[in-house]
């Protein structure tokens, strides 16, 4: 991967040696984990907690800019979201493009706006643009598989040191196993790095019958939402080369930000609350103002 080297916030420069390189974790050949981040707060509690890299989801984004997760926040405000969580620290990004927001044009622009601005990473799903978040019941229409190579390939093409996932959204769309099998085969063709295969069951069951199908031709990177009580050791044991906790960060958030309400409209003071929230040092040490004030001391006279 090619290093940009862009000054941070922290005094140093995103794309250092002390950054993991995306490509790695991805097709390292151990299991890796990606955090959910929204902005740069969260993105600064992921690095803290110990992740190697972040996940700029679509959901999370859209809703912490109160918007729905179809495409009702343009690829521009989700672009300028990136960058502020890639200046938050020094974690690698992979970005979570929805559908491209388009054609293969509106696809290789996303790629090109997001590299400069660090990110190394983008995931595009196979569904038409605008796309509906997968949990939603209803239809799912999926892109013809010739056109959303198209877009893969227009990505690569422009941006080929990006690290590029495609999703396949076919058993989210009831298309079955065997098509889900067959456009991740297109799509590795085409040029994807990695085939994140998406499932909306209780249980692992699809997750494990793709990989055996599969066998490792690509990296596999799932996206454990809704069989979250499946134990780690099954992905380890299946092949699974990435897991995405997707949203974690923004629904424990949304939880404690309703406690916290709550208890203040009650009581009409916040007294009981101060020793369960995050104190305002803890937001400074998070935001490292100690190196704004060092800066002081070298800049300012």
């Amino acid at each position: 991967m090619q290093n940009l080297e862009y000054p941070d916030r922290n005094g140093g420069h995103r794309g250092e040696a002390a950054a993991p390189d995306l490509s790695e974790l991805i097709a390292g050949g151990t299991l890796s984990f990606l955090m959910e981040a929204h902005d740069g707060l969260s993105a600064a509690i992921a690095q803290e907690a110990g992740f190697q890299g972040l996940w700029a989801s679509g959901l999370t984004i859209s809703s912490s800019l109160g918007y729905r997760d179809c495409n009702e926040a343009s690829w521009s405000m989700v672009t300028a979201v990136v960058e502020r969580i890639v200046d938050s620290g020094r974690l690698p990004v992979l970005v979570d493009g929805d559908s491209g927001f388009g054609n293969f044009n509106n696809a290789r622009l996303l790629g090109k706006k997001i590299r400069q601005r660090g990110a190394q990473g983008l995931c595009l799903e196979d569904k038409l643009y605008p796309k509906m978040n997968s949990f939603i019941e209803g239809r799912h229409p999926l892109a013809d598989t010739a056109e959303f190579c198209g877009r893969l390939r227009a990505v690569k093409d422009t941006t080929p040191d990006l690290v590029l996932v495609a999703r396949t959204e076919a058993l989210i769309a009831n298309r079955g196993m065997d098509e889900a099998i067959s456009r991740a085969n297109a799509y590795a063709q085409a040029g994807a790095d990695a085939i994140l295969i998406h499932s909306k069951r209780r249980d692992a069951a699809e997750i494990e019958d793709f990989t055996r199908q599969w066998q490792n031709r690509l990296p596999v990177v799932i996206v454990p939402t809704t069989y979250y009580a499946t134990p780690v050791s099954r992905f380890r044991d299946a092949g699974v080369s990435t897991i995405i906790w997707a949203n974690q960060n923004l629904r424990a958030a949304a939880a404690a930000m309703r406690r916290a309400c709550a208890t203040i409209k009650l009581e009409e003071g916040v007294v009981s609350l101060e020793d369960t929230i995050a104190s305002v040092k803890d937001l400074f040490s998070l935001m490292n103002y100690d190196e704004l004030v060092e800066a002081e001391r070298r800049y300012l006279s």
